[in-house]
């Protein structure tokens, strides 16, 4: 199936690893060009250099934090110097710290709330004109199956991926004229390094291996396995695509 998306540039978040890595290589892999962000220069350069030498195309990687609004301009500013124009924003802020609601104090809201929501507004706010002159356009929000169904522990996350889902499911019904669609894909336990993060968090916690947190969470989804980056890259890929151009306002789960 041809996607449409060559010499599409997107722009993906939080890329140098996990799910934003797997959807920035999918991506290229489907013709688009890219800019990928990261906190860390070296980790971005490396994401970077892996995908030109998988799929070639053009990569510019940028290094910034998405928590803070300078460098989200920086961001985007340099990829529509490098291309032009930004015609896919995928944003994806990386799972913040879990935790119940007496352990998470003010600064840990805080902080959560500007890296999961705050950045997703400020992304939005420098692509869309652009989409909207332009008339075609796509936004898709990484987020969680915790915005549907809370997952014990996550008191941030459960919280904030909810208020982004709000938000997409709202902007989408005011840009659907101008041939923008606005979706949110929502991961279940997927193996990346985040996840291995958590299964420690949850090991510890209660005194349990982390191949005895695997097994529970295998046992609680019907396919009795973890996903893979790649399985849910393939979705992202297609709801930020040419033929997916009737499909918005959704929130769509990839969790088995």
């Amino acid at each position: 199936m041809n996607l449409g998306l060559n010499n599409k540039i997107a722009l993906v978040c939080a890329a140098s690893q996990g799910l934003g890595f797997a959807v920035a290589d999918e991506l290229a892999a489907e013709g688009a060009s890219l800019i990928i962000c990261s906190r860390s220069d070296a980790n971005i350069s490396k994401a970077a250099d892996a995908i030109r030498d998988r799929r070639g195309g053009g990569v510019l990687a940028v290094a910034g934090d998405l928590s803070v609004a300078a460098d989200i301009e920086r961001i985007v500013a340099a990829g529509i110097e490098k291309f032009g124009r930004i015609d896919i924003l995928v944003t994806n802020g990386g799972g913040p710290p879990a935790g119940n609601f007496d352990s998470l104090d003010a600064a840990a809201w805080e902080t959560a709330t500007r890296v999961v929501l705050t950045s997703v507004l400020y992304l939005t706010r420098l692509v869309l004109p652009g989409m909207k002159e332009r008339g075609w356009g796509r936004i898709l929000n990484i987020t969680s199956i915790a915005s549907k169904q809370p997952v014990e522990n996550l008191m941030l996350s459960n919280s904030l991926r909810a208020a982004v889902t709000g938000f997409a499911k709202t902007l989408a019904g005011e840009v659907a004229a101008d041939g923008i669609t606005v979706n949110n894909i929502l991961p279940g336990y997927t193996r990346t390094e985040r996840l291995e993060e958590l299964i420690d968090f949850l090991a510890e916690k209660e005194s349990l291996t982390a191949d005895e947190i695997k097994a529970r969470w295998s046992s609680e989804i019907p396919m009795r396995r973890l996903g893979e980056p790649t399985e849910f890259a393939a979705l992202a890929a297609f709801l930020v695509s040419e033929r997916a151009s009737y499909i918005t306002g959704s929130s769509i789960a990839v969790d088995g």
